[in-house]
């Protein structure tokens, strides 16, 4: 529920109400204090903190208003921008600007060969590891069996999405398996395996270079502001 209820709307307050762009204002301690119609909507489907914390890293440096030029998607939102402001060290308010282009079609592909896709990850990590000098962490499910893979296609876009991350301190890949979830292929159902980077510093304007490889390819993905998904199919034969 938003903070301003019923008749006490003023003209102001009901266009931010109205605005198909997200709004929110949130306490210094991280807790919301206010969203409009469709911030609301987004928090359906992404953690509070985690707008919260674009809302510290785009925050400019003294008090007053700041937009930054971002790549940003939340499962099936995609926003170019932020505009980010505050006043006094209590509250801080975040816009997030929607994408109108449209979305590109991403075909998953099924081809390939029997994968471990752990010893694929050593590879990219190791690559990786040469030039940068952040550490390096892994966690694996070790349950994950050999599944189809496009080899070659895969490693390259490990090395795209690695090349965002290499100047943070602690580059961090998680593989595991999103249980509940799938994907329908031809009719076929399978579970999905989810490999996600992330690090502290993330140049985001190499986003679109993986954008368009992943579709390209045939990789489902999403981004955040300082991590990068990708979904696979389980394909076991």
């Amino acid at each position: 529920m938003g903070y301003f209820a019923g008749d006490n709307l003023n003209w102001f307050e009901n266009w931010i109400e109205s605005d198909l762009n997200p709004f929110m204002t949130f306490h210094s301690s991280g807790k919301i204090k206010y969203t409009n119609n469709e911030a609301q909507f987004l928090l359906n489907r992404v953690p509070p903190k985690d707008i919260f914390d674009i809302a510290m890293q785009y925050a400019p440096a003294t008090y007053g208003f700041s937009t930054s030029y971002i790549n940003l998607m939340f499962q099936n939102y995609q926003f170019y921008a932020v505009t980010i402001g505050y006043e006094d060290d209590e509250t801080i308010g975040i816009k997030l600007y929607k994408s109108n282009s449209a979305k590109k079609e991403n075909l998953v592909k099924t081809g390939g060969d029997i994968s471990n896709i752990f010893t694929l990850m050593e590879l990219a990590i190791s690559t990786n590891k040469l030039k940068s000098k952040a550490s390096f962490i892994k966690n694996y499910d070790p349950s994950i069996p050999e599944f189809r893979l496009v080899i070659n296609d895969f490693l390259k876009l490990l090395n795209i999405t690695y090349e965002v991350f290499l100047n943070s301190t602690q580059i961090t890949t998680n593989v595991r398996l999103k249980v509940g979830e799938f994907l329908k292929i031809n009719n076929d159902k399978y579970s999905l395996i989810a490999v996600e980077i992330k690090g502290d510093h993330v140049e985001t304007n190499g986003f679109d270079a993986i954008e368009n490889f992943a579709i390209k390819y045939g990789f489902a993905h999403s981004f955040t502001f300082d991590s990068v998904e990708f979904n696979l199919p389980l394909i076991l034969k």
